[in-house]
This record gives structure tokens, sequence and C-alpha cells, in this order.
């Protein structure tokens, strides 16, 4: 562990921030250079991170500070992107599967501790567990209660995770488990209940830690930093080279690159695609590009905005949620793919760097469909859809004419206009520019779309709550891949307050095929490759999402960061041996 001078010296990051900080590369290093290792400083950009809980962390923000403070139960191998056992930055060193592939049993280390010396032991996954299965905790992680059916602790190195049928993403969601100090929380729960979990003022300023990071200090919207730990078991050279690891908040993607470029950061993930002739033609600057793994989408609310209502009860039966005005007509789902122009999006959003999506699914995926044309743009075809939804032109404006809406569930909405809200999230360049040629586009047609930006944050609470028209905002793929979408479209996790499933898309065919390319014999890519398509299909027609594109990945970093070595997905791979010199 840095000691109390060094604690003491990291007071001093900001200046390391404006000056950096000379060093030795990672090459030459044959003992802990201290501060010498430099500072890796990279950015987020809104409001920055609300939590450093690994409950509650949901967002890329806050993901990329809690990722480098703790450790997994499960690990990827960086070069294959596959699972394996005995990865570094892993508690589980092994595993035995049963004959019936229900039951994963994890062989844990058991020469780890967290950063107050405390062993780390199977008690520390069972915890997680405990609180997926608490409703008062209402955790993100709920998705899981209809893969795993529990969670026993063999003996302090021993765990076993018994799913509730043969998961051939068992591994994925076995590693979805968080690895929590369990003697922290036993504290927590019996000060402030398990209702009193997500305001933990420790949320803020976590102090035990198990990763190659530790927290040093948060100001919120301006920036966030983690101290290396010399202790952490898995950093090849003995220690972890980077004296520490600093988030700043920047206004927008723009000015991250103004920032990369001058020298105020040093690592950029996923930078604006106008800027990035920029980024490649700096004689400072190196980048990695790969195929992308992040899309965006219009999200479209389904259900009654004005109340909200989980998809299932307490016991598994489906709930009457409403219908959305709007929306909640497919025909009118339908209508507004075809009246997007998403090529030309891509050319002005993306500046030509990205592909388009025909459904829920990347066009790198090994089961993505590519027989599935996209919903072609047709202004036209949009009319008739409309039109055929009771939707029609009067005086320039899109109006009920026996919309679904008005003959199923208020008479009094017949003749209101189409209107709707769509947000985003501020600051964020890309998505300020899809969001204008929506309104643009279906401003045309007589429709009326509120676009506004706001915070991050606030965008994510209302989203949470459901009661929203639309939204834009975008996926990063798992890593590794993994088509499965029970976390983002399935029944359990259409909960308000929790759960990702805030359009609340309901299709029974389409889960039963879920189930099925989950569960397939052998887990043979091919034959769960044919279910996905036909997955692609349903989705295409219900399109809870108007589906847009992927966008390429691009890493960068200033020459002066050494070791900088990344994997498609994985920029921080062996981040315990980068140094940053002047």
């Amino acid at each position: 562990m840095k000691n109390f001078v060094r604690l003491a010296i990291a007071t001093m990051v900001m200046a390391l921030v404006a000056a950096l900080v000379t060093s030795v590369a990672a090459q030459d290093l044959t003992e802990d250079p201290g501060e010498d290792g430099g500072v890796i400083i990279t950015s987020t950009f809104g409001s920055g991170p609300d939590t450093f809980s690994q409950i509650f962390c949901t967002d890329t923000a806050c993901n990329e500070m809690v990722g480098r403070m703790y450790i997994g139960l499960v690990g990827v191998d960086p070069e294959v992107a596959q699972i394996v056992p005995g990865a570094d930055g892993a508690l589980a060193e092994d595993w035995e599967v049963s004959d019936d592939n229900l039951v994963y049993t994890f062989f844990l280390r058991d020469n780890l501790t967290w950063s107050d010396g405390t062993p780390i032991t199977a008690n520390d996954v069972a915890l997680d567990w405990e609180l997926i299965n608490t409703p008062e905790v209402n955790h993100p992680g709920a998705f899981l209660l209809s893969v795993i059916d529990d969670v026993q602790v063999i003996d302090d190195f021993t765990l076993e995770v018994t799913f509730a049928g043969p998961e051939c993403t068992a591994l994925l969601r076995a590693g979805s488990l968080n690895v929590l100090p369990s003697h922290v929380y036993a504290d927590f729960i019996e000060e402030v209940g398990f209702d009193g979990l997500v305001t933990l003022e420790w949320n803020l300023a976590p102090t035990v830690t198990s990763g190659p990071f530790s927290f040093f200090e948060s100001i919120p919207g301006q920036t966030t930093s983690l101290l290396g730990d010399d202790d952490y078991e898995f950093a090849p050279l003995g220690f972890v080279a980077p004296f520490g690891l600093v988030q700043v908040v920047s206004a927008d993607q723009t000015v991250q690159v103004e920032q990369l470029l001058v020298g105020e950061i040093n690592v950029l993930e996923s930078p604006p695609v106008n800027r990035r002739d920029d980024i490649r033609a700096a004689p400072d600057v190196q980048a990695y590009e790969y195929p992308g793994n992040t899309w965006d989408y219009v999200g479209l609310n389904l259900a009654d905005p004005t109340n909200p209502q989980p998809a299932l009860d307490e016991d598994g039966n489906r709930i009457d949620q409403g219908l959305h005005p709007i929306f909640g007509d497919v025909l009118v789902r339908q209508a507004l793919a075809h009246a997007i122009d998403v090529d030309t999006m891509i050319e002005t959003a993306v500046f030509g760097e990205g592909s388009r999506m025909t459904a829920h699914i990347i066009p790198q995926s090994w089961a993505y469909n590519s027989d599935l044309p996209p919903r072609e743009y047709d202004v036209e075809l949009a009319i008739e859809l409309l039109a055929d939804a009771g939707w029609v032109l009067e005086d320039d404006v899109m109006t009920c004419r026996g919309c679904l809406y008005a003959t199923e569930v208020d008479e009094s909405f017949e003749g209101s206009p189409m209107a709707f809200e769509l947000l985003t999230n501020s600051g964020n360049t890309r998505r300020e520019a899809i969001g204008q040629l929506v309104q643009d586009e279906l401003g045309r047609l007589g429709i009326e779309v509120d676009f506004q930006t706001i915070d991050f944050n606030t965008l994510l609470d209302v989203m949470d709550g459901q009661t929203f028209d639309s939204f834009i905002l975008g996926w990063r793929n798992g890593y590794p891949d993994d088509p499965n979408t029970v976390q983002l479209f399935g029944a359990e996790a259409d909960v308000p307050g929790s759960g990702f499933n805030f359009t609340s898309f309901y299709n029974e065919e389409y889960f039963e095929l879920e189930q099925q390319a989950l569960t397939s014999p052998g887990c043979v890519l091919e034959d769960r490759a044919e279910l996905y398509y036909q997955m692609q299909e349903i989705m295409q027609e219900e399109m809870p999402y108007i589906w847009l594109f992927t966008q390429d990945g691009f890493y960068a970093a200033r020459d002066e960061v050494q070791g900088f070595d990344p994997y498609p997905a994985a920029l921080w791979w062996n981040v315990t041996e980068w140094t940053v010199q002047n």
C-alpha cells in the first residue's frame, strides 16, 4: 500500500494534472517508481459519477473508476476475449461444471485481501446474491433472478452457483455477481437497513477496495482521483507502476479532444468522430482503432408514462401497464423508423465512422443476422403506416383520427396532435446531432418533437422512473460479446426504479426464443445464432427502440503514456504497467 506520505502527496494531484509527472518507461522498471510512475489522466463529460458503489454503478463514468478499484469473480483473457480460468483480476482460480450443466463450483484464490487486510472469501460474493434477492435494495442486478437459482458458500474459498437451466452464458452471468466487502456491509446493513444502502456516504468515498487502484478523492463535477495500490496481487511487475489515475469531468466531447491535444489529459476513450482526424494527425498522440461495440438508439416508452407499473407481479403474472398515447401502437413505431434517414445520420453524426443497426445485435457479433436488411428511409411508407394507425395530416399537423389510444383508452384524445418529448444527455455532440435530425425530419411530417438535452444523471432518473416519452442513448456491448438481452428486454428487468427494460417491451415469443438460445444443447454458436436471427426479426417488427448505428471504437493516448497497448474493448487490461513521462 502506498504509505501515508504518498497519500499526502496525492493532494497535489491537480498540479500533476497540469504539469504531468516526469517518469521512467515501464519497460525499464525493476522497482516501484513511486511518484515517478506518473498520473494517468482520463476524462468523462457531463456531470461525472454520482456513485462509486459496485452495486448501484450503472453508467460509463462510474464504471471506469469502479472497474479500476475492484476485482471480479471471473476474468477475461484480452487476447482471445473469452472468460478463462485463472485470469488476472479474478477471484476465481478455476471451476467445475456438473454433468447437467446446472451447477458451477468456483474455487477461489486464497491469497487475496481487501485493502484493509481482510481476506476476500466466498461470503463476499454471496452477499451480492443476498442483496439481489432483497427487494428493498432495488438492485440493478435483479435480472439475475431469472437465470440463477441459488448461490451457496461451501467454505471460505469455494462457491457454488446453481442456474435455473443449462445456461450457455453461465460464466458471464456468474461474473455479474459483485465481490463486495461483506465485513463492511454487515455494519452498514445493521445501521441503515437494506433500503438505506443506496444513500450511503460510503458510496461516494469507498475506503475498502480490491483492485489495482484505491479511492483517494472525488470533487463532484470536477475530478475523481485514485491511487495505485502496490498490494494488488495481480500486478505483473510486483507493484502498480502508475502513481495515480484521475478522471476529469469535461464540459463536452469537443473539450475532451482539446484537452488531449494540449496535454491536460493523456488518455481518451471514444472521442467524437468529427475530431478523430485531428487526433490521427497529432504528432504526439498514439491511436488504436477497432470495430465498434457501442451503439445508439431512440428508446420509445410503450407503456403509460403517467402510471409506471412493473411488467410482472410477485407471482410472475403480467400486469396491465397501459399504453403510451403515441408509441403504444407498433405501426407508429414502425412508421417513425421509416421517417428517419439513418444513413444521413451516420454521415452527419459520426462522419461515416459507423454501421447501421437492423435490430438489437451489433454487426460485429457472431449472432448478427446479415440477411435482415434495416428499415429503409421511406417517407411515403411512413405516412401510409401512420394513416393505417389512425394518424393523418391536417393543416400540416399529424393528428389522431381513430388512433389506437383514442379508440382503446381515452376517446377525448381524438383530434390530438402527435407531439412528444425527446431527451438525451447534454454534452454528447453525437447524440445532440441525432436529436436535431430526428426533430427536423419528423417535423416535416407535422410531428412536434420537443428535443431537450439534460444532465446525464437526471436523464437516468427519468428513464428509471419510466415517466418519459422517448430518449436517445446508447449501449456498449458486454465484454466478451454476449447477445443475451434478458437484462435489457426481459420482463423481470421492467421494474420502475430499477432494471433496464425502460421501454416496457414484452413479447412472449421473443422471451421463449431467448431461453432456447441460452439453453441450446452443447451451446454450439451456429445453432444459437439461428435463434438470435429470429429474435432480431421480432425486434425489427416490434421496435421498442428505433435502431440507429454502431460507432467504430477508438482509443487515444499521448506518447508520454508508456505501456499503452489496448485490445478491442479492453483499454485497461495492462494499466498496472503503464507509466507517464513528460
